[in-house]
Parts: structure tokens; sequence; C-alpha cells
């Protein structure tokens, strides 16, 4: 049986305004990955984007989040269709 292929991973900042997508990695050090656990960011957690370049504001277990684009480049969301 043929494996499927897994769509292609992207961080938060790159995701479109407006669009969707679940967590599915979350890379960076140990403590940030924590911190960001306890935000609601965990691995299959929904995740819409809302706005932002420089500072990232997106929605998270039906609440909103600013985040730096730093912290939104370690969280790898994968796109909803």
């Amino acid at each position: 049986m043929p494996s499927v292929p897994h769509p292609p991973l992207l961080p938060l900042c790159q995701l479109t305004a407006g669009a969707s997508g679940w967590v599915r990695e979350l890379i960076g050090e140990g403590q940030f990955r924590q911190r960001v656990r306890e935000l609601g960011f965990g691995e299959s957690a929904s995740v819409t984007k809302i706005s932002g370049q420089s500072t990232i504001i997106c929605r998270v277990n039906g609440t909103r989040i600013a985040l730096s684009h730093a912290a939104a480049r370690q969280i790898l969301v994968e796109p909803a269709a």
C-alpha cells in the first residue's frame, strides 16, 4: 500500500492572513516549545493567522494571541485545504 504524502509544513509567519492550519511541529529550545504549548500551540492545535508581518496576530483555541515573527517562525503548520 503506497504511503500518502504529507503536505509541506510552513512556518506560521508564512501562512496567508485569514488562512487556517494545524500545528504539526514546534522547533527551537525546550523552554520555548513548552511556553507555546502552554499558550495553546500544541501539536495538532487548530490555528488561524489573522494578520501581521513583524508581529503575528492569530487565533488558537478561540483566543487571539500576538507572537513575534521569530516565535511564529518556529511554529510549523500544515495549511488547511
